[in-house]
């Protein structure tokens, strides 16, 4: 099984911690991002990384290297300039090339208890192009999705912005990303940006096209977006009381 770490954005949000390392290399309770994602991602039975890289990113080879890439066999890719999640991906395509099987997409700077086996299984039983883990909370970025769990917009800022729809729906739920997708390697053939551009404009112009892509509920699950300092320490925090626990 295979997966991507989106891990190339300068992590602006995280300064000072970034200030002289990629926030990939930030620790929580002494543990990397990195590690923690790629521990995830081992423990659901992935075996093949790709991580993109570009701030500080040699530090992340090196880091890879003293760590014998944690068992994994993981290959870099090297942005020399930002390509945003769907660049990114696009760039990654011959990772995945041959392959028929589904893979997992999974920002560094989140930390969740998701069951990921569990979504790779929902993902192929609806036959779905694209599947985004979701959760019905708080957020500055709101996907939309209709009765049957389809991606059919999005809303930015407060519940009165007007959303952007990508095809209509009778009615649609607001749902928040949490930076987890599965993925069909057909996706490949549907992106053609080019460049660096965002994965969920993508998605809403494939979703205007027809195709499948679906919310996972992830509503009942731990999850926590590492974008700021003080979202570190709540973490810290958290693991501390055992809401959750790195594999």
């Amino acid at each position: 099984m295979k997966a991507m770490i989106l891990a190339a954005g300068l992590g602006t949000r995280l300064r000072p911690l970034t200030d002289e390392r990629p926030k990939a290399l930030v620790t929580v309770a002494g543990r990397t991002l990195l590690e923690i994602a790629l521990a995830r991602l081992r423990a659901f039975g992935v075996r093949e990384v790709i991580v993109n890289a570009h701030h500080y990113a040699e530090m992340i080879v090196e880091y890879l290297k003293a760590n014998d890439n944690f068992g994994m066999r993981i290959e870099l890719s090297r942005e020399e300039e930002l390509l945003d999640t769907g660049g990114g991906l696009k760039k990654a395509a011959h990772f995945f090339s041959g392959s028929l099987e589904p893979f997992i997409l999974h920002n560094v700077d989140v930390i969740s208890t998701i069951d990921l086996g569990r979504m790779m299984r929902f993902h192929t039983e609806e036959n779905a192009i694209a599947t985004l883990a979701v959760q019905e909370r708080e957020s500055a970025r709101l996907l939309l999705f209709d009765e049957p769990g389809l991606l059919c917009g999005r809303r930015t800022g407060s519940d009165d912005a007007e959303p952007e729809m990508a095809r209509p729906a009778e009615q649609a739920q607001a749902l928040a990303f949490c930076g987890i997708h599965v993925l069909s390697p057909q996706i490949f053939v549907k992106l053609n940006e080019e460049g660096a551009f965002s994965i969920i404009d993508a998605y809403m112009r494939i979703a205007a096209q027809g195709e499948k892509i679906i919310a996972y509920r992830a509503d009942e699950c731990y999850w926590r977006d590492l974008g700021r300092p003080e979202s570190v320490l709540q973490a810290e925090q958290d693991l501390g009381s055992r809401k959750y626990s790195i594999a």
